[in-house]
């Protein structure tokens, strides 16, 4: 304002003197000293630990906290610098403003923190000066990795995780829930059963967690019982051995299910044939003629608890014929489906003879004549339910259509890898199981690619675990042209995760995925 009105502005200067000790120019400050004589006469780090000794765990990767408590951390990751840093004693004497890693071998047993720190010296000058900390790593053995080294078999507390179903596709979920949450990252040991899964900790309150853990996942009833180890009279302490039996709700994705009575009355005479659409800690049902939907919590479903009609393994793939839509297309629970009328006929009637069953679906949204289908064959099933029994008078439909099946598409890309693939828990296989045979592993082999085709066909079934990369993987343009191959349901790349291997153990990598 004062330059636009022509008035005479005085350039402001700072001034300068000498300092006391050296003579040079610098700009005054309450002790008259440049920086370099101030760092001289005073070192405001005196009295500050440069040389610090931390207890490893080779085991489990993680770093004594005195007295008693282990800290699981990475090298030069935030949670180690932390640890670092509240490591050294007398540092509230000055204020901390940097923190940083300086590189070290990885073998060295050493880690080098550069720290920042300033403090107020003479007459009020803040000095501000930086130091290097040395921490000798020293490799000592945790309590628990310690129990499981002298007895691998020692535990304390196990889960045992069933499901009462012809199938283990529950299971390949829970387990890729499991790696994504590290839920399991407490467990000693992981067996593999025959209806199940068996959890071992070395800590009571490390199986209780896991425990509320798929409580929030997946709709379980769970007890508990101890057993007396050992006892010492003398002082009294006893050693029990803890044991958590959860059992999951036979209840899975696609089943279709006749509520009984008393619970389509309690919903507001929902159903009774109603189809499992999505399996969390509630049940998500759904009503294929009407498309009116509830949902099931865990406590609702133990109070009065029910089975499956058929499952997915009883699935008959049929070719729609004809459809004709009733409704327009309607978001029920996330999840798009619309109300049609439909004519199809069964794929092994082809040659035998002219069936053709006249039905109503919920798939109208995504059929069009000529696409293929797996549904439910009530016309030919022989049903010995005892809640479908208590309908007097219920006229059952001759199909219940499921889902559209691109089984025929699929024939084409036979042979090729998946651009993704799945990490695995390092289970070990009961013996029992594995004296079943070829066939068992046969079959394990083929739900688990169905357990992959359902992730490609559903979304939501893949927003709570993580998919990674395929290195082996290699897109051709050509082939996708030719090959139709995008009619069929594939996971997005921008859904995949870059797989992160610091180990150079090529095999341990292939062990821990699956594709």
């Amino acid at each position: 304002m004062a330059g636009e009105s022509g008035m005479f502005m005085v350039h402001q200067t700072v001034g300068s003197v000498l300092c006391c000790k050296c003579g040079i120019p610098m700009q005054p400050n309450a002790a008259n000293m440049c920086v370099k004589c101030l760092r001289s006469e005073v070192d405001i780090t005196e009295g500050l630990q440069k040389h610090v000794i931390i207890m490893h765990c080779p085991e489990c990767d993680s770093y004594l906290q005195p007295p008693k408590t282990w800290i699981k951390a990475q090298l030069e990751s935030k949670e180690l610098l932390t640890f670092c840093v509240k490591r050294l004693k007398n540092l509230n004497r000055v204020r901390l403003v940097n923190a940083e890693f300086i590189w070290t071998e990885p073998h060295s047993k050493r880690i080098k923190v550069k720290l920042r720190v300033q403090k107020e010296v003479l007459h009020g000058a803040i000095l501000e000066q930086p130091y290097i900390v040395e921490y000798v790593i020293q490799d000592h053995m945790c309590e628990s990795c310690t129990r499981i080294q002298a007895n691998p078999d020692q535990w304390v507390a196990s889960v045992q995780l069933r499901q009462h179903v012809s199938h283990r596709r529950t299971f390949f979920y829970l387990e890729q829930l499991i790696l994504k949450h590290d839920a399991a990252v407490r467990a000693i040991k992981i067996k593999q059963m025959d209806q199940g899964i068996d959890f071992f900790f070395a800590n009571r309150s490390h199986g209780v967690k896991f425990v509320e853990f798929l409580g929030k996942v997946a709709p379980i009833k769970s007890r508990h019982d101890k057993q007396l180890v050992s006892h010492d009279p003398k002082s009294n302490n006893y050693n029990y051995k803890y044991t958590f039996s959860v059992e999951i709700c036979p209840i899975c994705r696609e089943d279709l299910i006749c509520l009984p009575p008393k619970v389509a009355g309690s919903l507001g005479n929902f159903g009774p044939l109603v189809i499992c659409t999505k399996i969390s800690n509630s049940i998500a049902l759904l009503d294929p003629l009407t498309l009116r939907h509830c949902f099931l919590d865990a406590d609702q479903y133990w109070r009065t608890s029910f089975k499956s009609l058929l499952s997915s393994r009883q699935l008959v793939e049929y070719i729609v014929l004809d459809v004709e839509m009733i409704s327009r297309e309607v978001n029920v629970s996330g999840s798009k489906y619309a109300l049609a009328d439909a004519q199809v006929a069964r794929v092994s009637d082809f040659g035998k003879n002219d069936t053709i069953f006249s039905i109503k679906t919920h798939l109208g949204h995504i059929l069009s004549p000529g696409d293929y289908a797996l549904g439910y064959d009530l016309y030919g099933a022989n049903s010995n339910d005892i809640e479908l029994d208590k309908y007097k008078g219920l006229v059952l439909p001759d199909v219940i259509l499921i889902k559209k099946s691109y089984e025929e598409r699929r024939m084409r890309k036979r042979g090729k890898p998946r651009s993704w693939k799945l990490k695995s828990l390092n289970m070990e296989v009961d013996e029992s199981a594995t004296n079943k045979g070829r066939s068992e592993q046969e079959k394990m082999n083929s739900e688990y690619e169905e357990f992959l085709k359902d992730l490609e066909e559903y979304p939501d079934m893949r927003f709570n675990i993580s998919l990674y990369r395929n290195k082996e993987y290699q897109p051709s343009e050509m082939a996708s042209v030719t090959d139709g191959e995008n009619d069929v349901p594939s996971v997005p790349l921008e859904e995949l995760l870059a797989d992160l291997d610091l180990s150079d153990d090529e095999d341990f990598e292939e062990d821990g995925m699956r594709e």
